[in-house]
């Protein structure tokens, strides 16, 4: 059942990457779907169907829109420590920890570190994660776990786990 689910996603994608309902394009859409399914199905995340759910996918609109916000943000902030050469610069590697408990909750923190200008994720070793930040504020591991995990931490819980 599994497989065939997946099976049906592929061959969802193929059908909004061509956009088209012709029945040439369905037997293609049908046939590189099941190969990619009958190559590649083991290596699919196990919890990646559960995304599917309407109140993770309500949760992942919110989170897109947190996101966006954090990211311009850290875009002016970075802008603003360019542009002003007496904004204080400490960079530094410190080390955060997350309660996410799943692969792909952990992938999804770490990239949204990483693509929110001024962090940029180093390691992710279990619930651990080593994160270059362009301005250390605090020394405290409590604090800095606040400052950069935290903020998507609690958003990405509720859409993963």
């Amino acid at each position: 059942m599994k497989r065939f689910l997946h099976f049906l996603i592929l061959l969802g994608i193929w059908m909004l990457l061509t956009w088209s309902i012709a029945w040439q394009e369905i037997l293609v859409g049908v046939v590189v779907a099941l190969i990619a399914e009958l190559l590649l199905g083991d290596i699919f995340p196990i919890g990646a169907v559960k995304i599917f759910n309407p109140v993770r996918l309500f949760w992942m609109g919110v989170y897109a829109v947190v996101f966006s916000a954090y990211v311009i943000k850290a875009n002016f902030d970075v802008a603003y420590r360019v542009l002003n050469l007496y904004m204080p610069i400490r960079p530094g590697i410190v080390k955060v920890k997350t309660r996410l408990k799943s692969d792909m909750a952990r992938t999804f923190l770490a990239n949204s570190i990483t693509l929110t200008p001024g962090t940029l994720t180093v390691d992710c070793i279990d619930e651990t994660l080593y994160v270059h930040w362009i301005n250390i504020t605090t020394d405290d591991p409590e604090k800095e776990t606040e400052l950069i995990v935290t903020r998507f931490e609690n958003l990405l819980e509720r859409i993963f786990e």
